[in-house]
């Protein structure tokens, strides 16, 4: 089920459709919709998972992505409805 990604990219607030089938995460995700290649980083937070905590990779992760020029990443809330409703 594809989700909707809202995120802020050099001070202007944007949204993507999303679905983990084409990503692995909402970072590689707008990192493609802008045109960035993080093929770099990919490998670094490899090593860094392999030997560190998830703290590590998510605070590594949060400064790469703010010094391309990110801002706000987040999935968009999904609406909850009740059984029957579409």
């Amino acid at each position: 089920m594809a989700r909707t990604i809202i995120y802020t990219y050099k001070d202007e607030e944007k949204r993507l459709t999303f679905s983990y089938q084409q990503h692995r995460n909402i970072h590689e995700a707008v990192a493609e919709a802008e045109g960035i290649d993080i093929s770099d980083f990919l490998k670094m937070e490899q090593q860094i998972e392999a030997i560190s905590d998830t703290k590590a990779v998510r605070n590594y992760r949060d400064n790469h992505f703010r010094k391309l020029g990110f801002g706000k990443i987040t999935l968009e809330q999904r609406e909850n409805r009740g059984v029957g409703k579409k």
